[in-house]
């Protein structure tokens, strides 16, 4: 019987290929955005990560490109405010969206930053999908379905990516996979695929490349 939401397959020789080219070129910093008249033009395709602090958000995008110290971590959860674009090439616009589910920032704040990212998702015409990095130690939270149901509500589509999955054993790691599989069932637009992975070891990173290789 197939598993609701299974792990993504290892790419085959071909998008693996495509994954590594379009990674191994140039990945600058654009610009940080703070108000919707900042974004870029809307030229290329784009796909945006999104996460709750401390899950390894900025570590996934440095794996990802290969550039320990293109996305920064923040000391402070919930400090960055900004849209942050990235270009992959000529070809892709890479979005890190701010951290979510902090305490400590003010509320003005807080409403501010909830008020752009509603309308960057429902106003982004080249955003064709979100990556929602959830922690493997802790599964979903009510603060991750937050953000599942503002990706929903504005009909992106969003793939879950599990981050620091060596920090569990398989039979810890099979547990969490039941949990965020039974929550992911309640959203129409999750995509039908898990990816795991883990930036320190590198697990994953080969097939997340490849999958955003292949999103135009």
């Amino acid at each position: 019987m197939q598993l609701p939401f299974p792990e993504a397959e290892a790419p085959d020789d071909e998008m693996r290929e495509a994954g590594r080219k379009m990674f191994a070129g140039e990945t600058e910093f654009v610009k940080g955005v703070v108000a919707m008249d900042g974004l870029p033009d809307p030229d290329r395709p784009e796909v945006c990560f999104a996460g709750r602090s401390n899950v390894g958000k900025s570590s996934l995008i440095n794996a990802l490109t290969g550039r320990k110290g293109l996305a920064r971590a923040s000391n402070t959860p919930g400090r960055t405010q900004e849209i942050n674009y990235f270009n992959v090439g000529e070809s892709h616009y890479l979005v890190d969206l701010p951290g979510y589910g902090y305490a400590n920032a003010p509320l003005a704040v807080v409403e501010k930053w909830q008020r752009l990212l509603k309308n960057y998702l429902r106003g982004r015409v080249t955003l064709r999908r979100a990556f929602v990095l959830v922690d493997a130690r802790h599964g979903i939270k009510p603060v991750d379905e937050e953000i599942m149901s503002l990706l929903a509500s504005a009909a992106v589509t969003f793939q879950c990516v599990m981050t620091k999955t060596d920090k569990l054993k398989k039979g810890e790691l099979d547990k969490v996979l039941e949990q965020v599989r039974g929550k992911l069932q309640q959203f129409p637009s999750a995509y039908p695929e898990l990816v795991l992975t883990s930036s320190e070891k590198g697990e994953g990173i080969e097939t997340l490349r490849a999958i955003i290789a292949g999103i135009d």
